[in-house]
C-alpha cells in the first residue's frame, strides 16, 4: 500500500468532538500533564488519532507536531487510522505463525485491499496483526470483532469475511 492509501476512511470528526478535546487538553495541560496523556484522551474522543487529531493535540499542549507523532506511533496503544464495524484480526504469535498465519494475514491483506493497521473505504474492515490471543491449540487464529476462528487457511478467509 501506498502511503497515499493509508487513510482509506476520510476523517469525520464533529465540532462536539473538537470542543471536548479541546477543553479536557486544557484541563490537562494545566495540571502538567504531557503528551501520552493528551494522545489517550484524543483517542477516548475519536476512537483513533488522524493528523487533524494530531495538530489539536500539538496545538494545545505547545508541542511539536512531530513529538505527537512520535509518542502516536511508538506506543502500540494507538492508532492512527480508525476501526472498522468488523475489526480483523490475525494472530502472528509463534504458535499460530510456524502453522501458517502469515499466509493467512496476507489473504486478508489481498482480499480487503488493505494493510496491517487500516480500514476498508467504506469502513466496514479494519485489518490487524496481533500477538497471542491465547489459542495457541487452534492456531493459526484469525478474529472477527469477538468470533474467533481457528485452524484458519487462507482459502477460507473470503467465506469467513462473507458472513459480515
Amino acid at each position: 500500500m501506498s502511503d497515499s492509501n493509508k487513510q482509506a476512511v476520510p476523517f469525520k470528526g464533529t465540532k462536539q468532538q473538537e470542543e471536548q478535546l479541546r477543553a479536557e487538553l486544557k484541563d490537562l495541560k494545566s495540571k502538567g500533564i504531557g503528551v501520552m496523556s493528551a494522545l489517550q484522551t484524543a483517542q477516548e474522543i475519536y476512537g483513533y488519532l488522524p493528523k487533524e487529531v494530531q495538530l489539536i493535540v500539538a496545538e494545545e499542549m505547545g508541542v511539536s507536531l512531530s513529538e505527537v507523532y512520535g509518542v502516536a506511533t511508538f506506543y502500540s496503544q494507538f492508532s492512527l487510522y480508525p476501526k472498522g464495524e468488523f475489526r480483523v484480526s490475525v494472530c502472528l504469535g509463534t504458535a499460530c505463525y510456524v502453522k501458517g498465519a502469515g499466509l493467512v494475514f496476507d489473504k486478508l491483506k489481498e482480499v480487503l485491499n488493505i494493510d496491517d493497521g487500516q480500514c476498508t473505504p467504506d469502513g466496514k474492515f479494519s485489518l490487524d496483526a496481533t500477538r497471542c490471543v491465547g489459542c495457541c491449540g487452534l492456531a493459526p487464529v484469525m478474529m472477527v470483532n469477538d468470533d474467533v476462528y481457528g485452524k484458519v487457511t487462507p482459502n477460507e478467509v473470503e467465506s469467513i469475511l462473507a458472513k459480515y
